[in-house]
């Protein structure tokens, strides 16, 4: 009993089961060469999943920003046309600075304006704008809340006035134009040389000469520009000035630096002439400086004639501080023409000029000499034939000249 008990199995009986176990596991392992597997089918995108997923955002963010842009169009146009921020007259415009611009002036630029929303008024565009009135110098326009504008305007500076064609209008220190004040009354020399139809570069160049002149006649308390009626800048190197003094008006040639000993010179001697000569009308300094020679009374051939002002021009240009003395219309002086039935060996020795100093042949350099005039020359319009006949027999050209002859004045050094 125990035998059987504890017996094993027969080797043989063992091997076969072992056998048996391997076949099976070798069924279940069978080899993927030896059959085919059967595949599960799957459907593929067209697209990478990261591209897929960058699409998709790209579209929302089209989407939400499209819908912004139409609510910021539906937002603007609410507030364009909102009540609230609407500029309802011009009582809504605050100025400041106003003394010669008009404020009518300044609604020509900003009337338009008038119902629009504040907020969509070009500030800038309206600056520009108003900058172009000749009175203005600067302008600022700022918006305040709800609806209300300020402009603070700066006016230009007049230093004097000019004669531009039958007009008198005044400048400032850069040559801009404007019109007569009639709010206050200046006290300006009037500037004569100015065209019409020049730019602002050669008026600008012209000041700048009028500025050197008045600057170094009133520097070191002299104030000499105060008894200027006019100056005269069609010339650089020939400035002319018109200085006014209780006696009268001399017309007094510059040249083109040292103004201030120029006119130094012509005070200190004025009393002097007058008591020389009957009648002081114009002096000519442009030599002093370089041969200490003064010509006193030379012919105003060279003067460019003015346009005459009208009747209503010259009021005005007077209410607005002009001095009479500039108004004054000073015709060139041209040679003697004598009538036809005057003889021509009488009119050759009427006319002919006297002969030349010796100071023209010594000092007078040749850019002044070849346009310095013949003494002697009267203007034909204005000389009856009694004084033509009279010039062609016994009378000297001298005697019948409405202008004195030049006279040289030499000096020995600055007084």
């Amino acid at each position: 009993m125990q035998e059987e008990l504890y017996s094993t199995p027969d080797d043989s009986a063992r091997d076969d089961l072992d056998a048996a176990r391997l076949l099976d596991l070798d069924e279940e392992r069978e080899s993927p060469f030896l059959r085919a597997q059967k595949r599960v089918p799957a459907r593929r995108s067209p697209l990478p999943k990261k591209t897929a997923t960058r699409l998709l955002w790209a579209v929302l963010t089209l989407i939400v920003a499209a819908l912004g842009g139409l609510g910021a169009i539906s937002l603007y146009h609410s507030g364009e046309h909102y009540w609230r921020f609407s500029l309802e007259s011009s009582d809504d415009i605050e100025l400041s600075g106003l003394s010669n611009v008009t404020r009518g002036q300044v609604m020509e630029v900003m009337g338009g304006d008038i119902g629009r929303n504040v907020f969509f008024i070009p500030l800038d565009e309206r600056q520009k704008q108003l900058e172009q009135i000749p009175w203005v110098e600067s302008a600022s326009v700022m918006r305040f809340a709800p609806n209300r504008l300020r402009i603070q305007i700066q006016e230009r500076t007049p230093v004097a006035f000019a004669r531009v064609g039958s007009k008198v209008m005044l400048t400032d220190a850069g040559g801009t134009l404007m019109d007569l004040s009639t709010r206050k009354k200046y006290s300006f020399p009037v500037i004569v040389g100015m065209n019409p139809g020049e730019p602002l570069s050669t008026r600008s160049a012209r000041m700048k000469i009028y500025n050197q002149l008045v600057g170094e006649l009133d520097s070191g308390g002299g104030n000499y520009s105060k008894n200027l009626s006019e100056v005269d800048l069609s010339d650089p190197e020939d400035v002319k000035i018109l200085a006014s003094d209780p006696q009268g008006e001399v017309l007094v040639h510059l040249s083109s630096s040292d103004y201030l000993d120029q006119f130094k010179v012509y005070v200190a001697h004025l009393q002097e002439w007058r008591q020389q000569y009957q009648k002081v009308e114009s002096v000519d300094m442009r030599y002093w400086e370089s041969a200490r020679q003064i010509v006193v009374n030379p012919d105003l051939r060279g003067v460019a004639p003015v346009p005459v002002l009208t009747v209503a021009a010259a009021r005005a240009a007077m209410s607005a501080g002009v001095k009479p003395a500039a108004l004054v219309v000073r015709e060139p002086l041209k040679p003697l023409h004598a009538p036809k039935e005057v003889s021509k060996p009488a009119l050759k020795a009427a006319t002919k000029p006297a002969p030349k100093s010796h100071w023209h042949k010594k000092w007078a350099p040749a850019k002044h000499a070849a346009a310095k005039p013949a003494p002697h020359t009267v203007a034909s319009a204005s000389v009856p034939k009694s004084q033509a006949a009279a010039a062609s027999s016994t009378t000297k050209p001298s005697a019948i000249s409405q202008k004195p002859s030049p006279a040289i004045v030499k000096g020995q050094g600055t007084p």
